[in-house]
């Protein structure tokens, strides 16, 4: 049945293309390109609408302009149409009393869709409506698809994502959510460059994938003859840049690649910001990260109490810290800590229901345990720091307790949203943490580091002591947009073709 129906659907839209496309003729006929060059718009829907708020039901003006948009709505046989473009709406008042009589008759060649321009007075209508009398209008492009029906809009979720651009017209919600995405951006730049960082570009192919644990993608380079890869964080080659002095304080936001599951929160291209400066340590980077957020959120929201889904959510620094293992037994009643190899952390896990049967190390039996009993509840911002060694292949060992390195993540609504070091310097100690990642991907790791020899060598001509801290942008996105799943703030996000 549903495919019958897919059928019918499919056909109609076939018959209206089809007329579309000869009226598209009609005006060629007519001597009118249905797809035009340019067109000289002086003012925004928006614009006008602001500036004649205040304009009395019913009064006319002798003030004209050209606008442009979309046609969202015809009446009356195009008497009345609502024009939309990037800024709002905007009423037009066709009349064969302001047009001339023969262009009036190209009204009917104009269908929902169609991009137009008119040319006329601005008056308020006696029920209220700001509108414009036109006095002259252009086909500026042929819609040759129907828009969705206005009632129900864009409600299949798949279409919303694989046909952004349809979204995008019958949604301002989706709209919003877009612009605010660029804003949230725009805001992060201005705070970062309040403070003196740098913002740089580095290499998207690389030939080895490191800075994260990912399984990257690949490719090949013809002209080079050899095996590449996106890059699944944009760590290390920032930190060759604090090598080499171009800035003690350097940034980038970029695209990274990892080959991994989509969910709500994953999409295999999204955006990172990384940063790191010289000098500095996790606990700079704690201060910087909260107050960063915060920025934005006031910036682009007017406050830093936001509602997401149905949680209240303070972002107003400072934000609390938890210790990781403290975290895990304030939630859970045990203390991993007390726990001297890897056997007694797996009895101490199971005694609360956390498979780790596939954990080789301390450190990834409390990785779990932490995701399993302890994330889903940090609703309001708090940065847990202090992680295992096995698991932070990048972070200094932590000054109190080689057991932990300074590192932290910032979790809000559950989510990590950033991850940060004190950055390893030693060029020795991080020689030996990739060949520790590379002997367990040699063991079947698909997600470990690989060595990185170049990155070894930059460090052995010193790298100032140095915090960084990395942040996935769509996730921030989604907090300050309320949004339910990455998709909602990827314009165009990774679908399984049809």
């Amino acid at each position: 049945m549903q495919d019958t129906n897919m059928k019918e659907t499919t056909s109609s839209i076939d018959v209206i293309k089809q007329g579309r496309i000869q009226k598209a003729q009609e005006l060629r006929e007519k001597g009118i390109n249905p797809y035009p060059y340019k067109y000289n718009k002086t003012a925004s829907a928006g614009e006008l609408q602001e500036k004649y708020k205040n304009l009395a039901d019913g009064e006319e003006t002798q003030d004209r302009y050209s606008v442009a948009g979309r046609v969202m709505a015809i009446r009356n046989s195009g008497m009345f149409i609502d024009l939309t473009d990037d800024t709002g709406k905007i009423q037009i008042f066709c009349h064969k009393q302001n047009i001339d009589a023969e262009k009036i008759k190209l009204l009917k060649l104009v269908d929902i869709g169609d991009i137009m321009g008119f040319t006329g007075d601005i008056r308020r209508t006696p029920r209220g409506e700001l509108s414009i009398k036109a006095i002259d209008f252009e086909v500026l492009t042929k819609s040759l698809k129907p828009l969705p029906e206005k009632f129900h809009g864009l409600t299949d979720v798949e279409t919303k994502y694989r046909q952004r651009y349809v979204d995008l017209i019958m949604n301002e919600e989706t709209r919003e959510t877009f612009r605010k995405r660029s804003l949230i951006i725009q805001k992060i730049r201005e705070f970062l460059a309040k403070r003196d960082y740098l913002e740089v570009e580095t290499p998207i192919l690389q030939t080895v994938a490191s800075g994260a644990n990912a399984r990257p993608f690949t490719t090949h380079h013809n002209a080079l003859d050899m095996e590449m890869t996106m890059r699944i964080a944009l760590e290390l080659y920032l930190k060759r840049l604090i090598v080499g002095g171009v800035s003690e304080r350097v940034y980038e936001i970029g695209k990274c690649f990892r080959n991994e599951g989509i969910d709500t929160r994953h999409n295999p291209e999204f955006t990172m910001i990384e940063l790191y400066q010289a000098y500095a340590d996790y606990n700079d980077m704690m201060e910087l990260t909260e107050n960063m957020v915060a920025y934005v959120a006031q910036e682009v929201l007017g406050t830093t109490k936001i509602k997401y889904g149905e949680n209240e959510i303070d972002l107003t620094p400072p934000w609390d810290r938890k210790t990781m293992i403290g975290a895990i037994e304030e939630y859970t009643g045990k203390d991993f800590m007390s726990c001297k190899n890897l056997d007694e952390a797996v009895k101490m896990a199971q005694t609360i229901g956390v498979n780790v049967e596939e954990c080789d190390s301390w450190g990834k039996v409390i990785d779990a345990v932490f995701e399993e009993k302890v994330e889903p509840s940090l609703i309001q911002p708090v940065h847990i720091i202090d992680y295992p060694l096995e698991i932070s292949p990048l972070a200094k060992v932590h000054r109190n307790n080689p057991r932990l390195t300074e590192r932290f993540e910032t979790r809000v609504n559950g989510w990590e949203i950033a991850n940060a070091f004190s950055e390893l310097t030693d060029p020795i100690d991080q020689r030996a943490r990739f060949e520790s990642q590379a002997l367990a991907k040699a063991n079947g790791d698909e997600e470990a580091m690989e060595i990185d020899e170049d990155f070894i060598n930059a460090l052995e001509y010193g790298m100032p002591p140095t915090g960084g801290m990395g942040m996935g942008i769509d996730r921030l996105v989604m907090l300050l947009t309320d949004s339910s799943t990455i998709r909602d703030v990827v314009a165009f996000p990774t679908m399984k073709n049809k």
